[in-house]
């Protein structure tokens, strides 16, 4: 009996047979990065210099990201409380504790040195939804 492999999954990367070799998903749709993945998709951003956001990823590279729709986040606390850190957060949404910015069309983070940390479209709507913390 002989068993064909048309596609295996290899440290999270999709590799198809194309023709007579094999490729991965990432050559195959054209998708050369990691942070292109996220393209489309809501994330919270950790920057050294621009702290916490959360927004829909338009642009990534290793130059930075763009987002649209996007919030800093202040004071960052996870609804649960058994969970902790930005994560905590893209896992479980804010608490009422936590402190947001207004709503931005566009943020650019120019930056080397981000992180990208994927959420739900429910958790992103919700904070979406937060009342922003004003000034004093």
């Amino acid at each position: 009996m002989k068993t064909e492999i048309n596609e295996i999954t290899i440290n999270g990367i999709q590799y198809v047979e194309k023709g007579s070799q094999v490729q991965s998903v990432l050559e195959w749709t054209g998708e050369k990065t990691i942070q292109s993945r996220m393209i489309g998709k809501p994330v919270i951003v950790r920057d050294r210099n621009e702290g916490i956001n959360i927004g829909r990823v338009v642009l990534a590279d290793e130059t930075g990201v763009e987002l649209k729709d996007a919030r800093r986040l202040y004071y960052h606390e996870p609804a649960n409380k058994k969970l902790s850190w930005y994560e905590g957060v893209a896992m479980s949404g804010l608490s009422e504790n936590s402190k947001v910015s207004g709503t931005v069309s566009t943020k650019t983070i120019i930056s080397n040195n981000y992180s990208m940390t994927a959420t739900t479209e429910e958790i992103y709507k919700s904070v979406l939804g937060c009342v922003p913390n004003v000034q004093s």
